[in-house]
């Protein structure tokens, strides 16, 4: 991965300070959710991804260096990791984050940041 992790790319169609709460979030191999909270803090950015019942109810943390696209037509984000790999992400912890946890922050960009071509 190029950059920081916890960044949004410019070639993503961000736009600045749009709500992307509710929008499908689509990975390499299909649909893995909604967005239910994102920030967009200056090289903190981040979404939290409400999986529903595809990982039974599991929310996941996915850095803004992930986003490989937003649709604000479609309201959808495209990140250029799978399905597996989200799912083998470290665990969402809402507390860790909330506190800005910078080992937990850390673990997290390691794990995305080890996928080439994001």
């Amino acid at each position: 991965m190029d950059g920081n992790v916890w960044a949004y790319r410019v070639t993503v169609g961000r736009i600045t300070d749009a709500d992307l709460t509710g929008f499908k979030v689509e990975a390499a191999d299909g649909s893995i959710g909604k967005v239910d909270k994102h920030s967009d803090e200056v090289e903190d950015a981040y979404l939290v991804v409400d999986t529903g019942p595809w990982i039974f109810g599991k929310e996941v943390l996915l850095p803004a260096g992930t986003v490989t696209g937003i649709d604000m037509d479609e309201k959808k984000v495209h990140v250029g990791l799978t399905k597996e790999q989200i799912k083998n992400a470290p665990p969402f912890v809402r507390d860790e984050l909330l506190e800005e946890d910078r080992e937990y922050r850390s673990r997290i960009g390691g794990y995305y940041g080890m996928f080439p071509g994001l």
